[in-house]
C-alpha cells in the first residue's frame, strides 16, 4: 500500500497543469494573509462558485487562510500572472499568523468593495469570494478541506478582457503548478472544435 506523501507524488505529478489560486485573507484581528493554492478549480457558474483545497500538514496544522475564512466567511482569489510569480512564491513560506505576506512579498494590497480581505493589485484577475461551505475530506496529514465560496465581485484589468468577455491568456500570462518545483506557463496552445 502507498504511503500518503507517495499518494501525493502521483497525484500531484499526474493531475497537471492546475491552475493556482491565491488566496487574499484577514484573520478575525484584521492581520492580512496571502497563500498560494494548486488544489484549485471552478464548482459551479450559476451562482458562480469556486474551489479551493486547503491540506492539512504532517504535524496536523492547516493555513491561516481556512482560520480566517472560517472566522470571517469572506477572501479573494487572486489568479497569478509571470511577472510576479516569484513574489507570489515568498508567499508560501512558513510564517506565524501575525506576518503579513503582502509584505513579506512586496505585492500591493487593494481594498475590495465587497468584502474586507485585499486583492492583490498586480493581479490582471481578481475574485471577491463570500464562503457557501467547507468540506472536510480527511483531518489526516495530507489531508484537506474544500473551501467553496461564491464570487461576488469580480475585477478585471482592462486589457484582460475584451467586449465579449474573453480573456486574453497573452495578457493574463497566467501560471500553473506543476509538480515539485515545477510551473508553466501558457504559451503552447491548439484548438479544437467539439464534435
Amino acid at each position: 500500500m502507498l504511503t500518503p506523501p507517495e499518494l501525493y507524488k502521483l497525484l500531484a505529478g499526474s493531475v497537471l497543469p492546475r491552475p493556482i489560486a491565491f488566496v487574499s485573507t484577514v484573520s478575525a484581528d484584521g492581520v492580512p494573509n496571502l497563500s498560494p493554492f494548486s488544489f484549485f478549480t471552478i464548482a459551479s457558474s450559476d451562482p458562480p462558485v469556486l474551489v479551493v483545497q486547503n491540506s492539512v500538514r504532517g504535524n496536523r496544522t492547516r493555513k491561516d487562510t481556512i482560520g480566517n475564512v472560517e472566522a470571517t466567511g469572506e477572501f479573494v482569489v487572486n489568479i497569478v500572472s509571470e511577472d510576479f510569480v516569484g513574489a507570489m512564491n515568498q508567499t508560501a513560506g512558513e510564517y506565524p499568523p501575525d506576518v503579513d505576506e503582502f509584505v513579506v512579498s512586496g505585492l500591493t494590497p487593494v481594498a475590495s468593495e465587497l468584502v474586507k480581505p485585499p486583492r492583490v493589485g498586480e493581479a490582471r484577475v481578481q475574485m471577491e469570494c463570500r464562503l457557501l461551505q467547507i468540506v472536510t475530506v480527511s483531518d489526516k496529514p495530507m489531508g484537506g478541506s474544500l473551501m467553496l465560496g461564491q464570487v461576488v465581485r469580480f475585477h478585471l484589468h482592462d486589457d484582460v478582457v475584451d467586449a465579449g468577455l474573453h480573456i486574453n491568456l497573452d495578457v493574463l500570462r497566467p501560471v500553473g503548478r506543476l509538480s515539485g518545483t515545477g510551473y508553466c506557463r501558457v504559451t503552447d496552445r491548439f484548438d479544437l472544435k467539439r464534435p
